[in-house]
């Protein structure tokens, strides 16, 4: 993701979507069987994982008046 500055409340709807895919990712995980399917959907759980990390930090970062 690019680091173009967001307000609060589009890294909030960012977070909000990102939340949303890992929750059916880990749906998904556990309906999949086989190693490819698995491999691909933790790859995606800990890129979404890490997006929502890196956004939370730039929200902290914006609400305590820092950019």
């Amino acid at each position: 993701m690019s680091d173009v500055l967001l307000t609060i409340p589009e890294i909030d709807r960012r977070i909000a979507v990102i939340k949303e895919n890992l929750r059916e990712l880990i749906e998904q995980a556990t309906a999949f069987s086989g190693a490819a399917d698995e491999e691909r959907t933790s790859e995606r759980i800990a890129e979404q994982e890490e997006e929502l990390e890196r956004l939370t930090r730039q929200r902290t970062a914006l609400a305590e008046g820092k950019s």
